[in-house]
């Protein structure tokens, strides 16, 4: 039976009044996050995370620094703005040694920097600023000095309930120097939980976990003390954080388990660690806190998520953020690129004599689309790779013509085709136009464009810079409206069930009884969020 009359039109106010108290708090979010900037960018990921730690008797043979400068290096699509590295030799609490600024890695390192960093343990930093702005004194790692010797942290990611947890600090009397979340969770950790004993010293994983059941979302954190590094994920798994052993220069191929470690290091992503010779183990599992020590790394707390919440690991590193030869979940980006553009060809086929992409975010997903099809793939875009974020415009004209100083194309492939052009997602729009423009201009006949992901309608408040709402193109245009707006013959997106169908897809392969439970954060395609809209957010 159907409700009563006067029943549904009480759901109906409940509703109505439920999106606008969303649409509300989520204007007032954006608000805050355009205040905060003074420049609005594209999709950009706060940072990336590393640590480092050498097995066997201490000073050790390995250049910890070296292997740390090395890991953010293969971070550096996670963060462009500033870097750091702390060391520890291991013998003293009091102090560490430390170099960070604002800029490359490769700038920021040299010959006299790396001397000053000895040390048989180390964490590292690269960041893009989200919450806390841009500056020196936000650069992590953020190095406090606790009643029980120092402590360095970094962050990847950002509290959702940044406010209320600052507001704790303050109260106990705590100063803070910066904006960032990350100096709150440093010294959110200095005080020790009221009901902890520490007569015989700090019970450190139980002040992480203390602090873990305040900050629901969202982090991955490296934490370094005297002589060992803890590594934490939010119990949601939101942001990405892995295990990889260091293994002996002649210790061969493959990945035993057996094969005597050199060291350990613990990394945002995994696709840095053949480059320092070492091998990917595992994840640190969602909620689990991990220590670190020259004796090898064990599972110290696991810290759970209420039972009727799902795991939520963000979809978008599989789209755009994490690098191609990177696991997550078990299985390679690369791989689940590959099956977006197959899943793409199924739901959005297309008569066409060729297939490319936008290099080379969307290369993966256009090989995909283009083995599903039976359609030649053929490069037609050719990027320069020379050109920098500062590049000037002296005209109007050439502003126009903008993305000549980023592609030329490939006449000869494209000259009297029909062409499907690949790409990984769409933001403002601002930068598709003129590619098809330039792809007309040397002879395509027809230009059809195919994004990876669905379309975003919403930001993030969980370490992303996502633009406002009224910047994302998608909630201006539809497809059809957006293929008129830059010129394409046809545009379409992968559904938010196809690229959700491509990501699990080993796991449900793989049998529920073998695979991990998995779950992903779509919220900024779909609008919600794991854990509810925050009340409050300083950015």
């Amino acid at each position: 039976m159907s409700p009563p009359q006067n029943q549904q039109q009480s759901q109906h106010v409940r509703m109505v009044g439920q999106q606008q108290q969303q649409q509300s708090v989520t204007s007032t979010l954006e608000s805050k996050s355009i205040s905060a900037s003074k420049e609005l960018t594209g999709l950009t990921h706060e940072c990336g995370v590393f640590g480092a730690i050498a097995c066997g008797d201490w000073p050790t043979q390995m250049d910890i620094a070296h292997v740390i400068c090395l890991g953010l290096v293969a971070l550096q699509h996670r963060g462009q703005e500033s870097a750091g590295i702390a060391t520890s030799e291991g013998n003293c609490s009091k102090n560490f040694n430390v170099h960070k600024g604002m800029g490359m890695i490769s700038t920021l390192f040299n010959d006299d920097s790396m001397k000053k960093l000895r040390g048989n343990l180390g964490i590292g930093h690269t960041r893009y600023s989200t919450a806390g702005g841009s500056g020196v004194v936000n650069c992590q790692p953020f190095v406090v000095h606790t009643a029980h010797g120092a402590l360095a942290l970094a962050h990847n990611g950002e509290l959702v309930n940044n406010e209320s947890l600052r507001r704790e600090v303050l109260a106990r009397g705590v100063g803070l120097s910066t904006h960032s979340d990350s100096e709150l969770i440093a010294q959110s950790l200095c005080c020790a939980p009221e009901d902890v004993s520490e007569l015989d010293g700090p019970n450190w994983p139980a002040r992480i976990r203390h602090f873990m059941m305040l900050a629901p979302l969202s982090y991955s954190l490296v934490i370094m003390l005297k002589d060992k590094i803890y590594a934490v994920r939010d119990t949601y798994g939101n942001r990405p954080l892995c295990i990889g052993k260091i293994v002996p220069i002649n210790a061969g191929h493959g990945n035993r388990s057996d094969t005597p470690a050199d060291g350990w290091v613990v990394s945002s992503e995994s696709c840095g660690f053949l480059s320092i010779g070492a091998r990917y183990v595992r994840e640190v599992e969602p909620g689990e806190i991990v220590e670190l020590s020259r004796s090898g790394y064990r599972t110290v707390d696991i810290v759970e998520r209420p039972d009727f919440k799902r795991m939520a690991f963000c979809i978008f590193e599989y789209v755009y953020f994490a690098r191609g030869d990177s696991i997550f979940e078990g299985q390679m980006v690369y791989t689940v690129r590959l099956q977006c553009g197959r899943q793409l060809w199924r739901e959005a086929p297309v008569k066409a004599d060729i297939v490319s992409s936008v290099p080379e975010s969307g290369t993966a997903a256009a090989h995909g689309y283009a083995r599903e099809s039976g359609i030649e793939f053929a490069e037609v875009l050719c990027r320069n790779r020379y050109v920098g974020r500062t590049f000037i415009q002296p005209s109007t004209r050439l502003r126009q013509l903008g993305v000549a100083k980023k592609f030329g194309a490939l006449s000869e492939n494209v000259a009297g085709k029909r062409l499907v052009l690949i790409d990984d997602s769409i933001v403002r729009g601002n930068t598709i136009g003129p590619i098809i423009k330039l792809l007309r201009d040397a002879g395509a006949r027809e230009v059809h464009i195919r994004i990876a992901s669905p379309p975003l309608q919403y930001p993030c408040y969980m370490g992303i810079n996502i633009p406002t709402r009224e910047e994302l193109i998608a909630n201006k245009l539809n497809a059809e409206q957006l293929a008129r707006h830059v010129g394409a013959d046809s545009l379409a997106y992968l559904s938010v069930g196809g690229l959700v169908e491509a990501v699990q897809l080993k796991h449900r392969d793989a049998g529920d009884n073998k695979s991990k439970p998995t779950g992903h954060c779509t919220a900024c395609l779909t609008g919600e969020y794991p854990g509810g809209l925050p009340d409050e957010l300083s950015w």
